[in-house]
């Protein structure tokens, strides 16, 4: 958001700041949901770049598209573990896993 908008609405009354604050996560709930996103994000670029279809995937995985597609959206019934394992199965290295989750790109995928 641009400066002037900010001090637009804030000078209406508005509150500035994000999903976090708003929900009243604390810090290590909210950097969980961070590294779930960037794994969802993973999984798809990799998917993409493997010319892919999330049905495809899910066979891959021993799993269904609609799994696949939980995991890319990064939904709270999928765990970290199978988001992880999934990225290794699609032949991610430890250092691809972890630089997804600590320095992750902000690329678009098809």
């Amino acid at each position: 958001m641009d400066k002037q908008k900010e001090k637009t609405l804030k000078s209406a009354g508005w509150k500035i700041g994000g999903a976090a604050e708003f929900l009243g996560l604390k810090d290590e709930e909210n950097t969980i949901i961070e590294v779930k996103i960037w794994l969802g994000h993973a999984i798809k670029e990799q998917r993409v770049r493997r010319g892919m279809t999330q049905k495809q995937l899910g066979r891959l995985l021993g799993s269904s598209q609609s799994r696949v597609a939980k995991m890319e959206a990064a939904d709270s019934s999928v765990s970290i573990d199978l988001m992880v394992r999934s990225l290794l199965r699609m032949g991610a290295t430890r250092n691809d896993v972890a630089s997804y989750i600590a320095k992750p790109t902000r690329r678009r995928v098809a």
